[in-house]
């Protein structure tokens, strides 16, 4: 579980096909703080660290996470937001996150505003409905609040301050950027029960 409060930037440094895998090596500055077995968000992905190597450490993405989300179109040199699960004595500054990514969304418009900035995104119709007004929302493993949420159109947008344009992937992110969604688990939960349980309301 992790809290959507990213730590540090890492550098993809490595990547190569086996079968339907990709293995991606990632070089941070935290290398010498994690292990084999330990699970880190990579842009809001959950993986679990296979191999520790002197430079980097070593992840693997199977086909479905790979179709689920952008780790698959990750090149050389691109930079990935990390954050390690969450510990049980420590503030919860975040949201719950799970790692479980639900779909992508593009970037459709972003525009500094006197020293911040906004950045607008649109996903598929027909998930949108997981989307509420100031609601929160998961972006490449970034906690945040969305706003304008049009629910007709599946866009919403988030405000981004100095702060985490500067120790996120933010700082990339252009129009046309595809992204991480994960929607808030609670409300997941709250939907899924609402639509099963909708006509035994009705009687």
């Amino acid at each position: 579980m992790f809290s959507g409060i990213v730590e540090i930037m890492g550098k993809v440094v490595g990547l190569e096909k086996k079968g339907t895998n990709l293995s991606l090596q990632i070089e941070t500055e935290i290398l010498n703080d994690l292990h084999i077995d330990q699970s880190v968000s990579h842009n809001g992905v959950c993986l679990t660290i296979e191999k520790v190597l002197s430079t980097s450490y070593q992840i693997t993405a199977i086909e479905e996470t790979l179709n689920k989300t952008n780790l698959g179109k990750l090149r050389i040199g691109d930079y990935i937001n990390l954050e390690r699960s969450l510990k049980m004595d420590s503030r919860f500054d975040g949201h719950i996150v799970q790692g479980h990514v639900d779909t992508t969304a593009k970037c459709t418009e972003w525009k500094e505003a006197d020293g911040s900035w906004y950045y607008t995104f649109k996903f598929e119709a027909g998930v949108n409905r997981l989307l509420v007004e100031k609601g929160s929302v998961c972006i490449d493993g970034v906690s945040l609040t969305a706003f304008n949420v049009d629910n007709k159109n599946g866009e919403f947008t988030v405000a981004i301050i100095p702060f985490t344009y500067n120790v996120t992937n933010f700082q990339f992110i252009r129009t046309g950027t595809e992204v991480n969604i994960e929607f808030d688990v609670l409300g997941k939960y709250i939907f899924t029960w609402i639509e099963a349980y909708k006509d035994f309301f009705k009687s």
